[in-house]
């Protein structure tokens, strides 16, 4: 349990190295998209490739050869997956939430929050973390696609320009 073989060290160093090393090529020919956790398909995939990586590390029953596969594969499919959900909206839609309005001139949607799985407490929270202490110097409050909240006070909502993909 605590100790084997020398030989499993050594495997665990060599291969963890190079399999390091393959992750780290891989993740800069995909590009800064794959790690980018945009949405909630992104964050699948990040932890897929550690999931990945984590089982060349400790399984001997893996090779290195296969490992680097995986996760060139991971990143090849996210990236087929992002470039064809930036040219084809039905799949963009399918692949990836929309943002959300939670709140909006002060007022606190319960169906919105009913539909996210969110509560009261946690919009008043994302609202005190901004800085604000008045829900009606709040303008929307935005569930996003990667599941983080936005909070945009009433006096700087501008023209709205950032809120054209909102549901309503």
């Amino acid at each position: 349990m605590w100790f084997d073989t020398w030989s499993d060290i050594a495997r665990t160093l060599l291969v963890g190295g190079a399999a390091y090393a393959a992750l780290i090529l891989v993740l800069r020919v995909s590009g800064k998209r794959t790690l980018s956790q945009l949405n909630a398909f992104d964050f699948v995939v990040t932890v897929a490739l550690g999931s990945t990586l984590a089982t060349v590390l400790l399984s001997s029953e893996v090779s290195w050869a296969e490992g680097v596969v995986a996760l060139a594969l991971l990143a090849g499919l996210q990236f087929v997956i992002a470039w064809l959900t930036t040219r084809w909206q039905p799949l963009r839609r399918a692949i990836t939430s929309s943002p959300q309005v939670l709140l909006r001139d002060g007022a606190i949607d319960g169906d919105a929050l009913r539909a996210a799985r969110l509560t009261e407490a946690e919009v008043r929270q994302a609202v005190r973390s901004s800085g604000v202490g008045d829900l009606s110097d709040v303008g929307l409050v935005v569930l996003e696609t990667n599941g983080s909240i936005s909070v945009i006070a009433a006096s700087r909502m501008g023209n709205g320009s950032a809120l054209h993909d909102l549901e309503r």
